[in-house]
């Protein structure tokens, strides 16, 4: 069945995305060996491409894991037991974040926000003059659990480059989505997953590394299977250093391919209008949007679920009866907002299927929605 198919349902979460039938039919390629010349020029290929992503000069890789692998990979090389970390906490995910650093044995210094907020320049800045040696500044860029983007990620870069403080950067939910120059935002290690904004299935991570983030990897008393400094040593005869999932590097050369092919602002602007017509869809249905106009995601809409409506029975018949699939809230906003993943594949059609769904379900359950409101408004920005 095709991804319009009627019986087929529309994958509109934070990840897992939709697969283009391109990227699927690569994993069908035959099996090669993983030491062989056909691997190693695939995965030149690969990582020639996610330079281009990244857009990075320095060293990238492509680790069998999912994004929370390829986060605890980056952890595991940058901090030491008794290492301080600067982290933001604003969501589910960078509370995981701290955990792993405390679970590393390093020292978490807490930037805390609520739920739909985004820290700042001027917070970062603040709390970096009251805490001394600190050696890493770790944030996730794109909150998935809450729809919220950092947008002072330049000026928290050029901060911490200043200083002489790595920043590592939990960029799963959004490269490839919106902006993210790696080389020219300072950022030293971004991680990524291959199942959101790429378009590709699940369970590869892909991260980034810069010429300054080597010194302290060196130094670090790195993991066995998520050790850097032996990727880079196989990456110098085009290998890796355990098997890889070989199907999925068949996948991602393809996605990335499809990447190159559309262009990265192309990328960005397509989601940036599907994200905007979604915003005014949610509107219009008298739904509030989750978080403030300023820091709101371009690839995972959030929003507050209706007082007195069931969210569990909006999503179930969204996915029954009209075939799309959308998210609940997670971590502490689990029962309080939907998401929906603006990520990857995404399209205008995309867009207006899961508007209408969204509408006929909140009709089915009872709430006042005016019929065609919320098509309408993202009519008005796609088309």
């Amino acid at each position: 069945m095709g991804r319009d198919s009627p019986d087929r349902c529309l994958i509109m979460v934070p990840g897992p995305t939709n697969v283009p039938s391109r990227v699927l039919r690569a994993m069908m390629k035959p099996m090669i060996s993983h030491r062989g010349p056909e691997f190693r020029t695939l995965y030149r290929g690969i990582l020639e491409n996610l330079r281009y992503l990244f857009q990075t000069e320095g060293e990238v890789f492509v680790l069998t894991a999912s994004g929370t692998g390829g986060v605890e990979c980056a952890v595991s090389n940058l901090v030491n037991p008794g290492d301080k970390v600067l982290i933001p906490v604003f969501g589910l995910f960078s509370e995981r974040m701290r955990e792993k650093i405390a679970r590393r044995g390093g020292v978490p210094v807490e930037v805390k926000l609520d739920y739909g907020e985004a820290p700042t320049a001027d917070q970062i800045e603040r709390m970096l003059e009251l805490e001394k040696d600190v050696k890493v500044i770790a944030i996730v860029y794109n909150e998935t659990s809450t729809g919220v983007t950092v947008r002072d990620l330049p000026e928290i870069g050029r901060i911490a480059k200043e200083r002489g403080i790595l920043l590592l950067v939990d960029a799963v939910s959004i490269l490839g989505g919106d902006k993210l120059p790696v080389d020219e935002w300072n950022v030293d290690v971004c991680v990524a997953g291959s199942q959101k904004c790429l378009a590709c299935p699940p369970g590869l991570s892909l991260i980034s590394v810069s010429e300054r983030a080597w010194r302290r990897i060196e130094r670090t008393e790195r993991p066995f299977y998520y050790d850097l400094v032996a990727m880079k040593s196989f990456r110098e005869r085009w290998e890796t250093p355990f098997t890889p999932a070989i199907p999925l590097f068949y996948a991602l050369d393809e996605a990335l391919k499809i990447i190159r092919e559309e262009g990265l602002e192309k990328r960005f602007e397509r989601h940036r209008v599907c994200s905007e017509a979604f915003y005014r869809a949610v509107e219009a249905l008298g739904l509030e949007v989750f978080p403030r106009r300023g820091v709101r995601s371009n690839t995972v809409i959030a929003f507050k679920k209706p007082a007195g409506v069931d969210g569990a029975e909006v999503r179930r018949l969204m996915r029954e009866r009209y075939k799309v699939v959308i998210a609940g809230g997670a971590g502490k906003v689990r029962d309080l907002i939907f998401r929906i993943g603006c990520m990857g594949a995404v399209s205008s059609p995309d867009v207006i299927r899961t508007v209408s769904a969204l509408e006929n379900a909140l009709a089915d359950v009872g709430y006042p929605v005016e019929a065609g409101a919320g098509v309408e408004a993202a009519k008005s920005v796609l088309f």
